[in-house]
């Protein structure tokens, strides 16, 4: 029984109904022209802020889904060295971070490069610097070899466990590549259409023993680059797909288990664009109130550890902030946290929060809701 799409006898030859989704590919290409001219009428400083949180959050966020959760400031440090950006308060960053930070820029920044196994190869090699999964070994920048079974996606317990997809087998991989690396480069359909297709396919071949869903989002970055007809990211998909996850596998799981039309998978693909393209406001608002809040307050005192904390509530600040808290980032002593915390509360910079509890917590004053990675 021929259970999955990969094993129909006319794969990769996808169908879909354009009349289903017409509106929806002309209202998000009306979004990113209307984001785009809303980034050129920045000047170069707020554009390149705006540019570095949403790599931020795409490496974070891709990331996350599949469970791996990176530190935001190591992110944002390794994405402004490569783009020789100056930041406030710049961490080291360790190597895993530096991999998944290079494959997505190379991915984004080089985006009308044609891909080629080698490419995909160097992207692989980026994300697993040891050659480990956690503690398992794994190849890379090669193929898999399937040695202990055939690649399956499954859930459940042991012994009652559901597959919800299978991979092509191992020695069909190169083939797969192959036809596929051909189309990305060579097809000429719409780039927004080419990035839904690219997606489903790749991660169907699933190509790498591991890695292959934060390749797969690299490529479709990568069309909708292209498709912007900019290498600077102003929305990320990634960030999208974490929040609609549970909706992205349902669907993903219905296309691979039906038959070559995946019009509802592109209808999926262009909603799920769509609200990318419209969360990015948040990013915008944020990007706005920190450089007006540093040109209202150009004259106003502040010593460097009130800016780098200040910075840090802006880029957006996991948890509550407490004066403990302040005290640790700051690398300061609990009092001078708290001189630090009152100094800013006389100037209307912060306020303590309304919510009581048993550690008093502070936010700034004035700053968008939803400021957060």
């Amino acid at each position: 029984m021929k259970a999955f799409i990969h094993q129909k006898d006319n794969w990769p030859k996808f169908t879909w109904n354009s009349n289903e989704f017409l509106n929806l590919l002309s209202e998000a290409r009306n979004l990113q022209g209307r984001l785009i001219g809303k980034m050129e009428t920045l000047g170069f400083e707020l554009r390149n802020e705006a540019l570095l949180d949403t790599l931020t959050l795409d490496v974070i966020k891709s990331s996350e889904i599949e469970g791996e959760f990176l530190n935001p400031d190591q992110v944002r440090s390794s994405i402004a060295r490569r783009l020789g950006m100056e930041i406030a308060g710049a961490v080291e960053f360790d190597r895993n971070v530096e991999g998944v930070v290079e494959m997505m820029l190379d991915a984004t920044q080089k985006c009308f490069d044609p891909l080629t196994a080698e490419r995909l190869f160097d992207w692989h090699a980026a994300l697993f610097p040891t050659g480990r999964s956690g503690m398992y070994k794994i190849k890379v920048a090669d193929w898999r070899k399937d040695t202990t079974g055939p690649m399956q996606v499954v859930s459940g317990a042991m012994g009652k466990e559901k597959v919800h997809f299978q991979a092509p087998d191992s020695d069909l991989v190169e083939r797969e590549i192959i036809r596929f690396i051909d189309w990305f480069n060579n097809s000429k359909i719409d780039l927004v259409i080419k990035a839904a297709i690219a997606h489903l396919w790749f991660v169907t071949i699933h190509p790498f023993e591991d890695g292959n869903g934060r390749i797969t989002r690299a490529l479709t970055d990568m069309l909708l680059a292209q498709s912007d007809k900019s290498n600077q990211r102003f929305y990320s998909m990634s960030a999208q797909i974490r929040i609609e996850r549970k909706q992205y596998y349902e669907i993903l799981e219905q296309t691979q288990k039906g038959n070559l039309d995946i019009t509802d998978w592109i209808v999926w693909f262009l909603n799920c664009l769509i609200n990318a393209l419209k969360s990015t406001d948040s990013v915008l608002t944020r990007v706005l109130f920190k450089a007006e809040f540093w040109q209202k307050h150009v004259d106003t005192a502040i010593n460097d550890r009130q800016r780098k904390l200040l910075n840090k509530l802006m880029d957006g600040f996991e948890g509550k902030l407490t004066s403990s808290k302040w005290a640790k980032i700051a690398k300061c002593s609990k009092d001078s946290a708290v001189r630090d915390i009152n100094d800013l509360i006389e100037k209307g910079i912060l306020q303590k929060e309304a919510a009581g509890g048993r550690s008093t917590n502070y936010e700034m004053t004035g700053l968008p809701a939803g400021n957060t990675q």
